[in-house]
């Protein structure tokens, strides 16, 4: 089991109560928690997914209430594909997505992790717009180049770097 921290702004879109939200502890193993926001680019709902070890970072664009309530299965839906566009193996991205086969809700935790969310929100909605839009086949080189982009989070280490030096510790 696995969570993914959600802001304000996105639970109430999946119209997530104070109460329904998972407070326990989780087990700190694999990639971890995810942090999710909500954002507009060009007035359409877009989530944005931000993972808590290694930033590595993509955008769901263009989703309705529906399949934001369906959260779970719209990061499963995407977190393949993120995978394998980074260079891991399809056993470890099999491995990976049983890891977030259970997925529980839970608050924001940290903000060192929202500023990174808020700079990718930043670049994704500036990238995106000079891109065209949202329906535009650009949007995976989008996601790419920006886990390719120093993160001062990460000491100036690219997301997708320290997604593999994080498997790699964990093999």
């Amino acid at each position: 089991m696995q969570l993914i921290r959600c802001t304000a702004k996105l639970r109430k879109e999946m119209g997530l109560k104070d109460h329904e939200l998972f407070q326990d502890d989780i087990p700190t193993s694999g990639l971890g928690a995810w942090h999710a926001n909500l954002i507009y680019i060009n007035r359409r709902k877009c989530v944005l997914f931000t993972n808590d070890k290694t930033l590595l970072n993509f955008i769901a664009p263009d989703v309705n209430r529906e399949e934001i309530r369906s959260l779970d299965r719209l990061f499963i839906g995407y977190l393949r594909p993120i995978l394998a566009e980074e260079g891991i193996s399809a056993e470890e991205c099999e491995e990976i997505a049983r890891e977030y086969s259970e997925l529980r809700y839970a608050k924001t935790t940290d903000k060192s992790i929202l500023g990174s969310m808020n700079e990718l929100a930043f670049h994704y909605k500036h990238r995106i717009m000079d891109a065209g839009g949202l329906h535009k086949p650009e949007i995976p080189g989008i996601i790419h180049s920006l886990n390719n982009m120093p993160m001062g989070a990460l000491e100036f280490v690219f997301p997708s770097e320290a997604l593999r030096q994080h498997l790699r510790s964990e093999a």
